[in-house]
């Protein structure tokens, strides 16, 4: 099978397209999952990446769990209740434990509809740009099923607990207009300007050093669920790491000699 992730890099910025456009990016099977974790593996250990661009090929962003599987059930829809429970845990559910855990900050630039699980793995970046023709729809329930990749608690923080109730109470969809009035996006696009406006965005992250870049990812992740005092110590432990590095230091004199930290020139 052909891969699913084309990956580009441009500097210190990598771009991630799904490629399946016939499928409208569908999530099903499991090389599609074992992908994901690969690229946040060898991304974690690539200390020279500071961001990550996360698009889909074609018109759809992702169009979530194949239909046509669950129809059939196959792939990842096939077995008995207790087969269906594992490929959940051993399959889809590898994607947001990798990626949101991923200390890259990350982009997703929707390029159209975002739906069930193509939504939840929006939700997973840190950032969503979305081009005018995206929609998105937290859709599980009218399929008589429910979030089954963390949406139930990727959704939450990221448009607050009544909207997302909303979402997916109803399965309704909603525009790029609605979502950036909710706070599910930052930006809207033309559609032609849509990855143009995320590398330039990824271009302003990666300008920065990339030690800080990910021990503030860190410590935002933490934050969502760590008490205030404990938050504190931790910050204090990565701020005395950060105070050694030698990118702190030249940022410093870059700051006092009122010229261009390294990197910034350009950007």
């Amino acid at each position: 099978m052909s891969t699913f992730l084309l990956i580009e890099r441009e500097d210190d910025v990598v771009t991630v397209h799904m490629n399946r456009p016939e499928t409208r990016n569908a999530l099903t099977d499991p090389s599609q999952m074992q992908e994901f974790t690969d690229l946040c593996s060898d991304l974690r250990r690539d200390l020279s990446v500071k961001a990550m661009i996360l698009t889909g090929a074609g018109k759809a962003f992702c169009a979530g769990g194949n239909i046509k599987d669950m129809k059939d059930r196959a792939g990842m829809f096939a077995g008995s209740p207790y087969a269906l429970r594992n490929n959940y845990r051993d399959g889809i559910q590898r994607i947001p434990l990798a990626l949101y855990e991923l200390e890259i900050p990350i982009i997703a630039a929707v390029n159209g509809p975002a739906i069930g699980a193509g939504l939840d793995l929006a939700c997973m970046c840190d950032i969503r740009l979305a081009a005018q023709s995206a929609t998105f729809a937290e859709s599980f329930v009218r399929l008589g099923i429910v979030p089954g990749d963390g949406g139930a608690w990727l959704l939450p923080r990221a448009i607050g607990l009544p909207r997302a109730s909303l979402m997916a109470y109803t399965g309704e969809a909603i525009d790029a207009a609605k979502a950036l009035e909710w706070g599910l996006v930052v930006q809207v696009t033309a559609d032609a300007d849509l990855l143009r406006e995320s590398r330039s965005l990824a271009r302003k992250i990666a300008a920065n050093p990339g030690h800080a870049l990910r021990l503030t990812k860190r410590l935002l992740r933490e934050g969502q669920h760590m008490r205030l005092d404990s938050l504190l110590e931790l910050s204090a432990s990565f701020q005395a790491l950060a105070h050694h590095t030698e990118e702190h230091h030249e940022a410093v004199r870059a700051f006092l000699e009122k010229r261009p930290p390294p990197g910034s020139s350009g950007r």
